[in-house]
C-alpha cells in the first residue's frame, strides 16, 4: 500500500484551512464566544481587585480588553453565521 505524500501548503491554504474549520466548530456554538468575553472581563474585575496596582494586567487592563474584543467578535460571528 502506497502512502500519497501531501504536497506543502501555503500560509494562505493553510490560514484559509483554519478559518473554515474555526467557522465550522463556532456555526454550532454561537454563545461560546461572547460567554468566554463575559468570563474575561469578570477575571479582570478579580485581578484589578485582588492584586497590587504595579502589576502589568492590573495597570493595562489587558483581560478586560482581550474580553470585550472576544464578546463583540463572539457577536458578530453569531449573527454571520
Amino acid at each position: 500500500m502506497e502512502f500519497k505524500r501531501k504536497e506543502p501548503q501555503t500560509f494562505i491554504e493553510r490560514i484559509s484551512k483554519l478559518v473554515d474549520n474555526a467557522s465550522e466548530y463556532f456555526a454550532h456554538r454561537k454563545g461560546l464566544l461572547p460567554l468566554l468575553g463575559i468570563l474575561l472581563i469578570l477575571v479582570n474585575f478579580l485581578l484589578v481587585s485582588l492584586l497590587p496596582a504595579e502589576w502589568y494586567l492590573v495597570r493595562t487592563n489587558l483581560v478586560l480588553h482581550l474580553g470585550i474584543i472576544t464578546a463583540v467578535l463572539g457577536i458578530l460571528l453569531a449573527k454571520a453565521l
